[in-house]
């Protein structure tokens, strides 16, 4: 059976990547709309890519309404911003949400309207030029042909697909991941690790997304902990970047499955960080999936060096499981209630995320097939 494998036309990554990419970045037109968020600014991070295209002789404008995880509200307002500013290309400069945003911002600057008029529909035509320079380890979004978007009237996360919406220009520089804090290096340095995972034991995996999928996992296991501990060591630091390009890139072919299903309605309705929420679920729903896929997650086992050659397939992926609970504990990842979820409040709303997370179709990308009361089943076991 033929695969099909898609990555962004340019993909610029390691030490100096920024440089290496710039006349690249410049050559999508003449005025940028940079996407990004205050932090980014305050940490100069945005005054990086501005001189370059100083430099470059390219105008720009700054669109720094990413308060949070990106809404439809936001990319209504970077729509407002690219219309006043007579932009021809973007630029996103952040974790996954300024990235997120921008690709929306790049659907609706195109086809007008409102982005959650694309609910359902998978996203066609051209879009303006796109360049993504991520400043964190773990969402992949710049390799990747999906944006989330809340829409703030239902309380859903929006997955939307199209491959428009992969960015021109991917630029991995470890550079700008080494001001993130510890809580945020671990949330997404784990989203990266369920990217990766999920991809190799996806109904959609294939040879090409399984090399990267395992070569993410094991710089994940080998450097977040580093990256966690000690944010400034940067070797670790372009690892990590490595591994959450090549975990993006795996994911963006071969899907994510049931964490990421179960994710997005937490985060939608508790307003939980995407990487926490992902990483509360994570060893609850391997544990709950394995055993259709035992020979997947063991290899992921033996990858790490967690099992060897010398284990059964249902031991090894069990003690890969057990890995993975041990770099969450050792990541101070909180459970719901530890988040401040109200424990009444969670149970309550199980029925709407599990018919959200079902509607989002990853959970179909699971090798065990799923059905509400399994989901609901995991949702529960997060709370004990």
């Amino acid at each position: 059976m033929a695969n099909q494998f898609i990555m962004p036309r340019h993909i610029f990554y390691g030490e100096g990547a920024l440089e290496q990419a710039a006349s690249a970045i410049a050559g999508c037109g003449s005025r940028a709309l940079i996407v990004t968020d205050p932090v980014m600014v305050k940490l100069g991070n945005v005054s990086s890519v501005t001189e370059m295209l100083k430099k470059a002789d390219v105008g720009y404008v700054v669109f720094e309404g990413v308060t949070g995880e990106p809404t439809d509200q936001m990319v209504e307002a970077g729509k407002e911003a690219w219309d006043s500013g007579k932009c021809d290309f973007l630029v996103a400069v952040g974790g996954g949400s300024p990235i997120d945003t921008m690709k929306a911002i790049g659907v609706v600057a195109v086809n007008g309207g409102s982005i959650n008029d694309w609910y359902g529909k998978e996203i066609t035509g051209d879009l303006p030029p796109m360049a993504a320079i991520p400043t964190t380890s773990g969402t992949g979004s710049e390799a990747t042909q999906f944006t989330i978007i809340t829409n703030t009237e239902t309380d859903i996360k929006m997955l939307l697909k199209g491959k428009p919406l992969m960015p021109d220009i991917a630029v991995d520089d470890p550079r700008f991941t080494m001001t993130a804090p510890p809580a945020i290096t671990a949330a997404t340095g784990l989203d990266a690790l369920c990217h990766a995972a999920e991809a190799y034991t996806s109904r959609k995996a294939q040879p090409m997304t399984d090399t990267l999928a395992i070569s993410a996992v094991k710089r994940i296991f080998q450097y977040l902990p580093i990256c966690y501990s000690k944010g400034e060591d940067a070797q670790a630091r372009m690892q990590m970047s490595l591994a959450a390009l090549e975990a993006g890139i795996a994911f963006n072919n071969a899907s994510v499955t049931v964490i990421h299903g179960m994710s997005r309605p937490i985060g939608a309705l508790f307003h939980v960080p995407h990487g926490v929420s992902n990483a509360m679920l994570l060893p609850a729903c391997f544990a709950y999936v394995y055993r259709e896929a035992a020979d997947r997650f063991a290899d992921l086992g033996r990858a790490i060096g967690a099992a060897d050659s010398k284990d059964a397939d249902m031991d090894a992926a069990e003690k890969f499981i057990h890995a993975c609970e041990e770099l969450c504990r050792f990541c101070h990842i909180p459970t719901p209630e530890e988040y401040g979820i109200g424990r009444i409040d969670f149970l309550e709303r199980i029925p709407k995320m599990t018919q959200d997370a079902l509607a989002s179709g990853s959970p179909a990308n699971t090798r065990k097939k799923l059905l509400a009361e399994d989901i609901e089943t995991i949702y529960r076991s997060v709370l004990s």
